[in-house]
């Protein structure tokens, strides 16, 4: 046992699936989730993220641009998130 005593065990797994398609012209298309089960109050924390990035130049720097949706189709009653969440990354990308 490492920590205080008083706080409660934990016990949990999580799960990271993806699926992922990039076009012709660098656009990728993913969907993925990153679940959790609570082992101890035996319940999901499932959001499932839709993206869509694009590789692209500026000047001569490569980039990433990403936006995407999350939506929870699980979470813990009275605690956990619920409904839609969004996304946007800018990535730059230093190739060798």
């Amino acid at each position: 046992m490492a920590g205080d005593g008083d706080r409660r065990d934990i016990s949990a797994t999580y799960l990271q699936p993806f699926l992922s398609y990039t076009t012709k012209t660098f656009t990728t298309f993913g969907v993925n989730t990153e679940s959790t089960y609570d082992w101890k109050s035996e319940q999901w924390s499932v959001p499932v993220n839709f993206t869509v990035t694009q590789m692209l130049k500026t000047g001569s720097q490569p980039l990433t641009l990403q936006g995407g949706v999350r939506y929870w189709a699980d979470s813990p009653d009275g605690v956990g998130p619920k409904g839609w969440g969004f996304r946007l990354a800018v990535t730059l990308l230093f190739p060798k």
